[in-house]
């Protein structure tokens, strides 16, 4: 379960590789639960919710800033969406449609993307832990399905938050290696550059089928000696 990953390093990074307009900085790089950092959402509706006749209209990303670990609409208090947000940073693809916390988001076609260079897991394989970073082969940024929440508190407070959705990894040739041993591996569902509008775009009844595995062979790993040199320094 990723609960740690590396945003992108610079500002137009955003707009290079997602079409949206670079945000004037680019935020904490490295992210943990609870952590301000962005997605993208489309403004347009999603297909469902469009009127019989009525043309679609043409998709627009946006990039939100929003909060990493997922606030539901129904939480009573601030104080009691932090304690549920550190637990709310993942989403499993399979129970993510009933699972309480999700299930609005995920039948309300709250669709996001969460642009990242990398997320790190830890090899247990020596009999300790050894952080690991996960990128893509090439470099270029990945962007990983998530789901997106909007809580208004009783004095109209607004917060925008996100998980990222996951999916089962005991079979995959890389990451099935990392998380600790026995225990069931899973990974972020990652999409092809070219599936990006078509996901924030999905209604209910094609959404699971952005949720599979990205091939191991357009991934690399490498450990990192101490965690916090996990990310490089911003020059």
């Amino acid at each position: 379960m990723s609960t740690h990953y590396e945003s992108l390093p610079l500002a137009q990074d955003y707009q290079d590789a997602f079409a949206v307009p670079p945000p004037e900085a680019p935020g904490l790089r490295d992210m943990w639960p609870r952590k301000p950092g962005l997605c993208i959402r489309s403004e347009s509706p999603p297909v469902a919710a469009v009127a019989d006749g009525a043309s679609a209209p043409a998709p627009t990303r946006a990039l939100v800033p929003a909060q990493w670990g997922l606030v539901p609409h129904w939480v009573k208090s601030a104080s009691d969406g932090k304690l549920r947000a550190t637990k709310l940073v993942n989403a499993r693809a399979e129970t993510a449609a009933t699972a309480q916390a999700f299930r609005d988001a995920w039948l309300q076609g709250q669709h996001c993307i969460v642009p990242m260079a990398a997320f790190f897991e830890d090899d247990w394989r020596s009999g300790k832990a050894v952080p690991t970073r996960i990128s893509r082969v090439d470099g270029q940024p990945m962007g990983v399905a998530g789901l997106w929440a909007l809580w208004t508190g009783p004095d109209g407070d607004t917060l925008t938050s996100y998980a990222l959705l996951t999916v089962n990894a005991d079979n995959h040739a890389l990451l099935r290696r990392y998380q600790p041993q026995g225990s069931e591996k899973r990974m972020p569902v990652i999409l092809n550059e070219g599936s990006y509008d078509a996901w924030l775009n999905a209604p209910i009844d094609k959404a699971h089928a952005f949720m599979r595995q990205y091939a191991a062979q357009w991934l690399t790993a490498n450990p990192v000696e101490h965690k916090a040199d996990k990310v490089p320094r911003r020059l």
